[in-house]
């Protein structure tokens, strides 16, 4: 089975109507770095292929297929994820002047930032006295940092 687009979200379905033609709810699992790939192969929790090509980042719970049996939709996976705490926005620009170094997906919330779990940025964040905590959750609303390159002409 090949999905070419995403027909909604599972968010925005009554519950009542879909709990009561009893469809199946069949998730396709991602790891949160999968979200933006635009050709992917993976397997329903029931064992159906998919092929996977959308031109939109995947959002948790949009739904690839629907029929009166069953639906598929993309659960994002929770990760192992570093949380910084922040208590000022001069804390808040140096944590991410760092992040940014480091060309990091980060999301920011209203008192902290959450990037992908790594040892060493970790460990260099604490270093630098950062409170920092690990975590697994949905990593979602982030955004990407992109690596750049230096010209000298």
């Amino acid at each position: 089975m090949i999905a070419n687009k995403v027909i909604g979200n599972i968010k925005d379905l009554e519950s009542a109507a879909v709990t009561g033609k009893n469809l199946k709810m069949d998730p396709v699992s991602l790891e949160w770095y999968e979200r933006e790939k635009k050709l992917l192969s993976k397997t329903t929790s029931d064992g159906i292929e998919m092929g996977i090509r959308v031109e939109v980042l995947l959002e948790d719970g949009d739904i690839l297929y629907q029929d009166d049996e069953r639906i598929i939709f993309i659960q994002i996976q929770p990760t192992k994820l570093i949380c910084a705490s922040v208590h000022s926005m001069q804390e808040m620009g140096r944590l991410c002047f760092e992040l940014g170094n480091r060309h990091l997906s980060l999301a920011i919330h209203e008192d902290s930032v959450w990037v992908p779990y790594d040892e060493p940025t970790f460990l260099y964040l604490k270093k630098l006295g950062f409170e920092v905590e690990q975590r697994e959750e949905k990593f979602l609303d982030y955004t990407v940092c992109h690596a750049h390159g230096h010209h000298h002409e």
